[in-house]
């Protein structure tokens, strides 16, 4: 054998023994210093997380308030449009009223002749007059008789 070619193959195998032996020590210095890097990267990926999170609780807070005036909205215009149909019922009813009314006015006989209906008519149903003290006369003349 060539003692050149020894010493080629010795000196590689010192150099990949010295490089071996250097990756080993830069890997036990940079083992620690990854660690804690890594540890920072995963505390703030943590705290974005929970900014994120209080963001989506803050809107879905707005979000349910938005909606809860929306309804209180809703309902004080359906209110307000009862209470308009209400008035135009009642309006409608006070001009029949004033009608019926109207045409009850000096027109006696009618009445007279509605009373005396009224009186034939077999139905069963009693009239009350009050007294001077504002009571009924009860079972005075009771119907079917």
């Amino acid at each position: 054998m060539h003692p050149h070619r020894n010493a080629i193959a010795f000196g590689s195998l010192v150099f990949l023994v010295v490089t071996f032996i250097l990756l080993i020590i830069a890997a036990l210095w940079a083992w620690p210093k990854y660690k804690v890097y890594k540890q920072e990267m995963d505390g703030i990926a943590a705290l974005r997380e929970a900014e994120w999170s209080k963001q989506i609780l803050i809107e879905e807070a707005k979000a349910r308030e938005q909606a809860a005036l929306m309804q209180a909205k809703a309902k004080v215009t359906l209110a307000q449009a009862e209470g308009q149909a209400e008035i135009e019922r009642a309006k409608a009813t006070a001009e029949a009223n004033r009608i019926i009314g109207d045409s009850l006015k000096n027109n006696d006989a009618y009445l007279r002749y509605l009373w005396i209906m009224g009186l034939q008519d077999e139905s069963g149903e009693r009239i009350y007059i009050p007294t001077e003290a504002g009571l009924p006369i009860l079972g005075a003349g009771k119907a079917g008789k």
